[in-house]
């Protein structure tokens, strides 16, 4: 190619593209500065209240018999103080969600998830009452993908600042936590890295795809510009 019309070309890919560049540079700022702005997600650890053996009344075998989807086997059993009484988390193999069966009745607790839910998100926030907004079966623009644990509760304290959390009981933990400045930040980052404003997945990758060739396109032509364009010795 005459390096003529390939200054050329590589002047109108560097003006194309300057836009891509310039939203990547950016996310790229603000993705440093989130990182000390931002905690880590939680670790997902269990916690809780000690539980005092001598109120536990039910055996383990007598809990699984209460719950009727165990009967095709059980994936795990956990013992926690919810709601003050020893309970019994039950998994059964084909169950979405866990049975709660009380550990001193035997008896099912109905409605136990939530709660469960609303005391790790209360210990989280040291005491502080919350109150469930959500309960997400598929990632949405806030709880994305990359907090991989679906499902889950948002809680949240109604507080100024719009302290919130999401929490799995299946982890028994709290899975993210935000506020309104931290999510604004997100917002940000997630609108100039992926281009989140653009609601059609198909089109926004398609869009972030032929950004990124063409960058990939101008940092060549450049390259083979310079080699061409070179002083002979």
């Amino acid at each position: 190619m005459n390096p003529k019309t390939l200054r050329q070309l590589h002047r109108w890919l560097g003006l194309v593209f300057s836009l891509s560049a310039l939203l990547a540079s950016s996310s790229g700022v603000i993705h440093q500065v989130m990182t000390w702005t931002q905690d880590p997600p939680p670790k997902a650890i269990p916690s809780g209240p000690e539980i005092p053996v001598n109120t536990v009344h039910i055996s383990l075998a007598h809990a699984v018999q209460a719950v009727p989807a165990a009967a095709s086997g059980v994936r795990a059993v956990n013992l926690r103080m919810i709601a003050g009484e020893p309970t019994y988390v039950v998994w059964a193999r084909e169950a979405k969600a866990p049975a709660y069966v009380s550990g001193a009745t035997g008896k099912l607790v109905p409605e136990r998830d939530e709660v469960f839910a609303a005391e790790i998100a209360t210990r989280f926030f040291g005491g502080a009452a919350v109150r469930k907004t959500a309960f997400l079966t598929a990632f949405d623009s806030e709880y994305i993908p990359i907090f991989r644990m679906l499902p889950v509760y948002r809680m949240e304290t109604g507080d100024p600042a719009g302290r919130r959390v999401y929490v799995s009981t299946m982890t028994e933990s709290v899975t993210r936590f935000t506020d309104d400045g931290r999510q604004w930040e997100a917002n940000i980052f997630s609108n100039l890295h992926k281009l989140s404003f653009i609601p059609n997945k198909v089109l926004r990758d398609g869009i972030l795809v032929i950004g990124t060739a063409g960058i990939f396109g101008l940092s060549l032509s450049g390259v083979v510009l310079f080699v061409l364009t070179r002083p002979r010795v």
